[in-house]
């Protein structure tokens, strides 16, 4: 048994399976709701901006600036 089998031995120990059916799909659950929401948002922004009543408000009231989002708040930007 190498390093890797010491390892897992001493986790399954630990946890008796709960961190491979307890943690980790909800780790995996979050990450989906996360992009889910990513993917949403930018779907209705581009939706909004390309329709016929958003281009018709960009006309009367002229361009508005986006929304900081936190996701431009990030360590890249400062």
């Amino acid at each position: 048994m190498g390093f890797y089998g010491k390892i897992k031995g001493i986790i399954d120990y630990l946890f008796g399976g709960f961190l491979v059916e307890g943690i980790i799909p909800i780790v995996f659950y979050i990450v989906g709701i996360f992009i889910l929401y990513i993917v949403i948002e930018i779907a209705v922004r581009k939706g909004i901006n390309s329709s016929i009543i958003g281009q018709f408000l960009e006309k009367k009231y002229g361009i508005k600036e986006d929304k900081k989002s936190f996701l431009d708040d990030d360590l890249d930007n400062g």
